[in-house]
């Protein structure tokens, strides 16, 4: 009574159509069906079936779980599974073939061309170097500083983010343009069928704008101004700017090598208003901002940049700037929540027209 119950609670809960037939076919024997009746119902052989009931009888219930093998031995073994991913990531005109890179059908080729394997199938190529890691990618450039003063400059800003010294503020500042002023497509409630035209042939008459943005690394505050142009005028007022938000504290400003930040009067000013420009490697000036930019008023993070590649010339890993701090999130931390120069709404609704903000 009992196993007649659990064949029938396993003819309808199981997942595995397996299980599911021999059960059908034990219980069927049980209720006097003879084998010939039971495989022309399931479609399957008699001898099926007499198997299926004699193996119940002599294990039980383990018998109607299937036994699923491992699949016939592997052809290509793991020596020449290695070299497989060795030929995918050399050159091929250094084995003598006239293209620069491999396609599966061509390695698939190669492979039985030199002998390193009688016959393969180009989906099992692909399933090989899919198992090693080895993917197709695109080819990245890279280029390292040729600042002579490259570990003395770049040393000087990791101290700077890694112990902010106790009576100044450190603060990134770059700049992001030129900036477009034209109008940009929206969303509007309308008619089915008749969105708002804008014209594509927008004249631009009303020249660019540059953005020239700080943020405190101290806070999570994002200072920025709008104009019309990016000189040392222009940079020179900013600075003032932030000097007049922060009045008693030394100024410590990491940015880029652009030239007007390295104008004669920038200097003097900085000399004597306490301001210490800190200037990054050359070629490394995606670093400067810590870094938060502004797009068309959605800001995202930047949040550090490799110093380092992993290419043989320069085989160690790579290094990286530490990130900004986690209270300078979008949900704060122990600090409470960030803060931002205008809040998120405000900054979307930026009018680039405006001469400063």
């Amino acid at each position: 009574m009992a196993e007649g119950q659990r064949l029938q609670r396993i003819g309808r809960r199981a997942k595995d159509s397996v299980k599911l037939r021999r059960a059908i076919v034990v219980l069927m024997s049980a209720q006097g069906q003879p084998a010939p009746d039971i495989a022309y119902l399931l479609k399957v052989t008699e001898d099926d079936v007499r198997d299926v009931i004699h193996a119940f009888n002599e294990r039980g219930f383990d018998a109607l779980h299937p036994k699923w093998s491992g699949g016939a031995p592997r052809r290509i073994d793991e020596q020449t599974r290695d070299w497989i991913c060795v030929i995918a990531r050399c050159d091929p005109r250094f084995l003598g073939r006239p293209f620069s890179c491999w396609s599966l059908a061509k390695l698939r080729d190669y492979l039985i061309d030199t002998g390193r394997v009688s016959t393969i199938s180009v989906e099992t190529v692909r399933r090989i170097l899919h198992e090693r890691g080895v993917s197709w990618q695109a080819t990245k450039t890279w280029k390292a500083s040729t600042d002579p003063d490259f570990t003395t400059k770049m040393r000087r800003v990791l101290d700077l983010y890694d112990h902010p010294p106790a009576d100044g503020r450190v603060i990134c500042v770059d700049g992001f343009g030129p900036l477009n002023l034209q109008p940009r497509p929206g969303r509007a409630w309308r008619p089915q069928g008749e969105p708002v035209r804008l014209r594509a042939t927008y004249t631009r008459d009303q020249g660019v704008r540059h953005m020239i943005a700080a943020l405190d690394l101290g806070t999570g505050r994002l200072h920025y101004r709008i104009r019309d142009r990016r000189r040392w005028r222009e940079f020179l007022s900013f600075l003032k700017t932030l000097r007049h938000r922060l009045p008693d504290q030394t100024l410590h400003v990491i940015l880029d090598n652009f030239s007007p930040h390295k104008h004669p009067e920038v200097r003097a000013w900085c000399e004597a208003n306490q301001v210490d420009l800190v200037f990054l490697p050359t070629w490394r000036e995606c670093a400067s901002t810590g870094l938060l930019v502004t797009r068309f008023g959605r800001p995202h993070r930047q949040g550090h940049c490799r110093l380092r590649t992993r290419h043989p010339t320069n085989p160690r890993p790579p290094r990286r700037i530490r990130k900004v701090p986690e209270r300078m999130g979008p949900r704060g931390g122990a600090d409470g929540p960030a803060r931002w120069g205008k809040s998120r709404n405000q900054s979307a609704r930026l009018d680039l027209g405006h001469k400063s903000i």
